[in-house]
C-alpha cells in the first residue's frame, strides 16, 4: 500500500490538474462553473484529442460564452469561429448546432443551474448520468466526464472513477476498483488523482516515467 500511495503522490505532482483547470475554468458548485464545465464535456465527447478540445473550450469562454444565456445568445457562426480558432474543426459545425441546443435545455429544463439536476438526481450517480445524456452530444462516456469532474465540487458523488480511470490505474500497478483507488488520496484530491489516471490511459502521461518518479522518493 505504502508504494501504491508513493505512486499516486507521483502521478498527482506530474499530472496535477484537472482538464476542467487546464480549461481556465474555476470549478464550484455554482451556476458559471458547472455550464462551463458541461460545455468542455461536450467537447472531449467527440472523437477529438482532448487537448484540442480544452483549447477550443477556452476560446468559447474568451469569446464570452461562459453560461447558457451567452451561449444561446451567440450566433451559430460565431461558435463555429470560436470553435476554429481552437483548432477544433471537423466537429465544428455539429458541435455549434449540440452547443446552442444545449444551452436551450440547460435553460428551459434547469433554469441555467446545473444544481438543479443534482438535486434533482439526490447526488446519485446513475440517476445522474441518465439525466445528463439528455444534453445533445453527451452519452455515457460524456457523463463519466462531467461526474469525473464534477466530484471536485459534488462530494457525494466520490469516489467516481470511469473506464478509462480504471484503465490507467491499471497500467500503473494501482487497485482498478474505485474504493481501492480513495484509499491512496486524500477526498479533496480524488478528482484530480482520476483525471491524472485518464492522462495516463490516453498516453498523455508516462506510466513508466511516473513509476520511476516514485521509486526515486
Amino acid at each position: 500500500m505504502a508504494d501504491a500511495r508513493r505512486t499516486a503522490r507521483a502521478l498527482l505532482d506530474r499530472q496535477g490538474r484537472t482538464y476542467a483547470e487546464e480549461a481556465g475554468i474555476r470549478l464550484a458548485d455554482r451556476p458559471g462553473p458547472l455550464y462551463q464545465l458541461l460545455v468542455l464535456t461536450t467537447l472531449l465527447s467527440t472523437r477529438i484529442r482532448a487537448s484540442v478540445a480544452v483549447a477550443a473550450a477556452r476560446e468559447l469562454f474568451a469569446a464570452g460564452y461562459r453560461t447558457p444565456q451567452a451561449m444561446e445568445a451567440s450566433g451559430w457562426q460565431e461558435r463555429v469561429d470560436a470553435l476554429g480558432r481552437g483548432h477544433y474543426r471537423r466537429y465544428d459545425e455539429r458541435t455549434a448546432t449540440m452547443l446552442g441546443a444545449g444551452a436551450r435545455l440547460c435553460l428551459d429544463r434547469w433554469h441555467g443551474d446545473l444544481r438543479r439536476l443534482h438535486r434533482e438526481a439526490g447526488g446519485n450517480p446513475p440517476a445522474l448520468r441518465r439525466l445528463l445524456t439528455e444534453f445533445p452530444g453527451i452519452g455515457p462516456t460524456g457523463a463519466d466526464i462531467f461526474l469525473r469532474e464534477a466530484q471536485q465540487v459534488w462530494p457525494d458523488v466520490r469516489p467516481y472513477a470511469d473506464r478509462r480511470t480504471l484503465a490507467g490505474a491499471k497500467r500503473l500497478g494501482l487497485p482498478a476498483n474505485p474504493d481501492g483507488l480513495a484509499g491512496l488520496v486524500g477526498g479533496g484530491d480524488f478528482g484530480r488523482f482520476a483525471s491524472a489516471l485518464v492522462r495516463v490511459a490516453l498516453g498523455e502521461e508516462s506510466a513508466g516515467e511516473v513509476n520511476r518518479t516514485a521509486v526515486a522518493r
